[in-house]
């Protein structure tokens, strides 16, 4: 009878027979003087033993370096991996992203796909670097660039399980100029369309974010035109022109308070709006009058794709603050917010910014603000993958315990 409910637990742990790994002398026979404390012994013995022969399964994890000093590239290229493995992208000096794309378009953003967002790294540093970190969810490909200026088509991109098929992206990637500069723009859905850049001012060689591009002194600026009520957008490489002297406004970003200071500014085209972060970690994130508190790329349905500075990350004792800017291409108004979640979404807590809303419509800035304070950003998505992930092994263990204490049931 022994024998019987033994064979039971292990064919259910997928173990071998008990006498290969477990001596004869452990495993009950059927005795009528075999009384029950002694058979609960003896299945004790082999529970643990059996439990010992389990292999821990963790998933893999693989490191893949972004960027560094001259370097456009992520080293590995690709890799392959099973699901539940992680792939940690770590990032050296400029100022790049991990972006999901799709195999027929490299250079674009995939719709709902993941983004880092633009990590700035100084030429100065050389150590604690940041990092982002995809976890596996299939073995499907997963399609990976840059979306920092030109980096995609000069073949910064990356894949996850590309089979033969990487060489073929990469190589559309370097033929692709035209669709990497439709993801360098930003459109709000009001008509306006801005060009962004990224500065650290940690670092003497500076690099950018979307259309305006700086790199060891030269600049080139993408400019857009949108046609009124339209989502057809057309591109130059010219600089916008202005009837005025083009004006810089500087912007502090977070700092002892949820604010953007001033929070709601008026330019021309051809100004330059600068964020200045302080302490803390904020963004400078574009989104829409409709929804404040979510990202303008993600909420177009024309294929718009808003400026996001990404996180900035300022300690309590910095001397220096990192800036992100954008150049002002029409006098439409321009939305933006900051997406930190952590605690607490500071969207919903009023740190909105805006450029020219029309203080006399319905649409103003206090109407912008007061629909923010009204939604509630906690970061869903991030959490219901890792409550998955728990679920998963909790489920696995549970199964095992189940099984356990009925076969101790049955025993008794």
């Amino acid at each position: 009878m022994g024998d019987t409910y033994l064979i039971v637990v292990c064919a259910a742990l997928r173990l071998r027979f008990p006498e290969d790994i477990i001596p004869r002398s452990l495993i009950a026979t059927p005795s009528t003087t075999t009384n029950h404390s002694t058979m609960l012994s003896r299945f004790a013995s082999i529970a643990l033993l059996a439990f010992a022969s389990i292999p821990a399964i963790r998933g893999a994890e693989h490191q893949v370096t972004v960027g560094g000093p001259g370097i456009l590239k992520y080293d590995p290229e690709f890799v392959n991996a099973d699901v539940g493995d992680t792939v940690i992208f770590t990032f050296k000096q400029k100022n790049h992203t991990v972006t999901q794309s799709t195999f027929q378009l490299p250079c674009v953003a995939a719709d709902g796909g993941f983004d880092s967002g633009f990590v700035p790294v100084p030429d100065n540093q050389t150590d604690s670097f940041p990092a982002a970190q995809f976890t596996v969810g299939d073995t499907n490909p997963v399609w990976v660039y840059c979306r920092q200026t030109n980096h995609c088509q000069q073949g910064m991109v990356f894949a996850i399980n590309p089979g033969d098929k990487f060489a073929a992206f990469q190589a559309a990637a370097t033929g692709n100029t035209t669709d990497s500069n439709t993801t360098a723009t930003s459109t709000s859905s009001g008509g306006n369309s801005t060009a962004a850049s990224v500065t650290s001012t940690d670092s003497a060689s500076i690099t950018t974010v979307t259309a305006t591009v700086t790199v060891s002194g030269s600049a080139q600026v993408t400019t857009y035109t949108t046609a009124a009520g339209s989502a057809a957008t057309s591109t130059s490489t010219s600089t916008s022109t202005s009837t005025s002297t083009p004006v810089n406004h500087v912007v502090t970003v977070g700092g002892a308070n949820l604010v953007f200071s001033p929070s709601n500014i008026t330019a021309q085209v051809g100004d330059t709006v600068t964020f200045m972060f302080m302490q803390k970690n904020h963004t400078a994130t574009q989104s829409s009058f409709a929804n404040p508190c979510t990202s303008l790329t993600e909420t177009s349905t024309n294929g718009q794709i808003g400026f996001d500075s990404g996180f900035m990350p300022v300690a309590s004792g910095a001397t220096s603050s990192p800036s992100f800017q954008i150049t002002v291409n029409d006098t439409s108004p321009i939305w933006a917010f900051c997406r930190q979640t952590n605690p607490s979404s500071h969207c919903a807590a009023g740190m909105v910014f805006s450029v020219n809303a029309v203080e006399s419509g319905a649409n103003n800035f206090a109407a912008f603000k007061a629909k923010a304070m009204q939604t509630n950003s906690t970061g869903s998505s991030s959490s219901k993958d890792n409550s998955a992930s728990a679920m998963g092994a909790s489920r696995g263990a549970g199964a095992v315990a189940v099984l356990i204490s009925f076969v101790a049931g049955v025993l008794l």
